[in-house]
């Protein structure tokens, strides 16, 4: 998504603009809100996406893409996917394949119980979180929750964080809003416009918010969506696995 932002605020800028989207452009998003957020008209770009939309190389003043065309630049500007620092993998206690500590569903290491994993490094029974500020903050302040329980000697509570989707910035007034069940799987519904626009710029302020009011009052913050879906499908998984067979 952040290509997309970036991209629009440069045409808004007067820049003529390529976005080159590696394939799906805005891969999470419902097909049908995908298609109104591509539009060239509604980002004031040239989209290119699909199998060959992928870049392969970059020079000074081209960048070279999978079915071998190039295209002209003057500038590039790369946009990639949240990555995992390689702290779990060094320290030797189990981690999934992109790096992230596994843990049970307390966010305690599934070998150490003295080792809590915070935000977007935490893999809760092997189903992590999408990494967004909507994951981070509650499992973050859910790691602090698991360390205070097990210093008191009480039992950590288990993790209940949903998603209710994802806003996208497209330019300085307007905005796109995905909505989403909360096991964060998009639907068809979404909202656009100016609204838009101001919940997006909500959520810069809104977390600032947050972290200035957690750090005069300690245990202030709280969440309240409930992904029960996901407790469903955990609970569903562990019942298959240990059934007579």
């Amino acid at each position: 998504m952040l290509g997309i932002e970036i991209a629009v605020e440069q045409a808004e800028a007067g820049r003529p603009v390529t976005l080159v989207s590696g394939g799906v452009l805005g891969p999470y998003l419902h097909p049908r809100v995908r298609r109104s957020v591509a539009r060239p008209a509604r980002i004031g770009v040239s989209v290119l996406d699909g199998p060959g939309a992928t870049v392969t190389a970059a020079r000074r003043y081209a960048v070279t893409l999978g079915d071998g065309r190039e295209l002209p630049r003057a500038v590039t500007i790369w946009t990639t996917v949240f990555g995992v620092p390689d702290l779990a993998t060094r320290s030797g206690l189990s981690a999934d394949a992109t790096g992230r500590l596994l843990t049970d569903e307390t966010l305690t290491s599934v070998d150490d119980e003295r080792v809590i994993a915070a935000g977007d490094l935490a893999a809760p029974s092997s189903v992590p979180l999408r990494m967004s500020c909507q994951a981070a903050n509650p499992l973050g302040a859910h790691a602090a929750d698991t360390v205070l329980a097990r210093i008191a000697g009480d039992r950590p509570a288990l993790i209940e964080v949903g998603f209710f989707g994802l806003c996208v910035s497209l330019g300085q007034r307007t905005g796109t809003v995905q909505l989403a069940a909360k096991d964060d799987t998009a639907n068809r519904f979404s909202t656009g416009g100016r609204l838009s626009g101001k919940v997006k710029e909500s959520s810069y302020t809104g977390l600032l918010e947050h972290l200035a009011h957690e750090a005069r009052t300690p245990g202030w913050y709280s969440w309240k969506f409930k992904d029960f879906r996901r407790r469903q499908r955990l609970r569903t998984e562990d019942g298959a696995a240990h059934a007579p067979r």
